[in-house]
């Protein structure tokens, strides 16, 4: 028995030299810098140099939002000398009588962005996905995709083109049957229709790229059982493309939250043509912004710009930990 533990013990310690012995090469190979390393390095630097020169660098920037801006030379030397305000450039903002409008225009488009911006894409992507001829689905996709190329200030003369008081096409129609011409840019009531059929013909193409792109990769055998078990198109989309497809529009549906409190720009200031009648409904934050760096301090433009990025990552996060409580597998982080 003593010869028995005697060899037992020593086995262990063999083993145990051996596992040593692994760890330490293991280790050795860990720490040598390979040929793959220097090739993925190279890959990954022009974007992490990109994403330091405009996403890291500029944050020193932000606390702009809390002084009292005055030019004093260089960028550098007119923040340092800049004096503190605290909170100032903030209340100032929410102080402003156009705060509610702001706000409401800024949250109640997006929220109906975000809806429309996944229900229609997935919509088209499903009815696309269902055509036999591939080609014509390449045709609608391209004919759907052009408009995301276009600029706002491009859509912005087209629609000027249709709603132009004195040639306007609509004007045109009204008055070739007998009517009044219509002043587009006066009327409040149409224009938050307008603004959101814009948004949603503009941003179809490219939303539905990555739904058809999920469609596409979705294995063909489970269409084939279905086929066989008599499943109809319907139940098709409902229990294979549709479950299969959940992951990536939650995806989507987070990073769209994540922009709750920004607006496109070129949308609300442009296309309306900055008419002071349509103020109540097309006054955004980003608009806001803009106008501040013309007639109000860069101070209380950078704390909008700051509220809008905070706010953001707020929203974002409370998207995802919902998301996680009710589906863990579909959440982000």
């Amino acid at each position: 028995m003593r010869a028995q533990r005697e060899t037992g013990t020593v086995e262990r310690m063999k083993v145990m030299a051996t596992k040593k012995e692994g760890d330490a090469v293991l280790k050795r190979h860990k720490k040598r810098w390979t040929r793959d390393d220097t090739e993925l390095t190279l890959l990954a630097a022009p974007t992490v140099i990109w994403y330091l020169l405009f996403s890291f660098i500029p944050m020193f920037g932000i606390i702009i939002a809390f002084k009292e801006f005055r030019i004093n030379g260089n960028f550098i030397q007119s923040v340092i000398s800049s004096n503190w305000c605290g909170f100032e450039n903030f209340r100032f903002m929410f102080a402003s009588q156009d705060a509610w409008i702001v706000l409401r225009n800024t949250l109640g488009y997006n929220i109906i962005f975000i809806v429309l911006g996944i229900v229609v894409p997935v919509t088209m992507a499903l009815m696309i996905g269902q055509l036999h001829s591939k080609r014509l689905g390449k045709i609608y996709q391209t004919a759907m995709f052009m408009p995301y190329f276009l600029s706002w200030v491009v859509v912005a003369a087209i629609v000027w083109g249709f709603l132009s008081y004195d040639k306007g096409f609509v004007n045109n129609i009204v008055t070739g049957n007998g009517g009044d011409p219509l002043n587009w840019y006066m009327m409040k009531g149409p224009w938050p229709f307008f603004l959101v059929f814009l948004n949603v013909w503009k941003g179809l193409g490219y939303g539905m790229v990555v739904y058809l792109a999920t469609i596409t990769g979705i294995d063909s055998t489970y269409y084939e059982a279905a086929v066989i078990d008599g499943a109809t198109k319907w139940q098709q989309v409902k229990y294979i493309t549709l479950p299969i497809m959940k992951t990536v529009i939650i995806i989507m549906f987070i990073m769209s939250v994540g922009r709750i409190f920004y607006s496109d720009f070129g949308l609300f200031f442009q296309v309306p043509h900055d008419s002071n009648s349509l103020h109540t409904v097309t006054y955004t934050i980003d608009v806001m912004v803009f106008k501040m760096l013309k007639s109000a301090t860069i101070g209380m433009a950078s704390a909008a710009a700051f509220f809008q990025s905070v706010m953001g990552c707020i929203t974002i996060l409370i998207a995802n930990w919902i998301v996680r409580r009710v589906d863990p597998d579909s959440a982000m982080i």
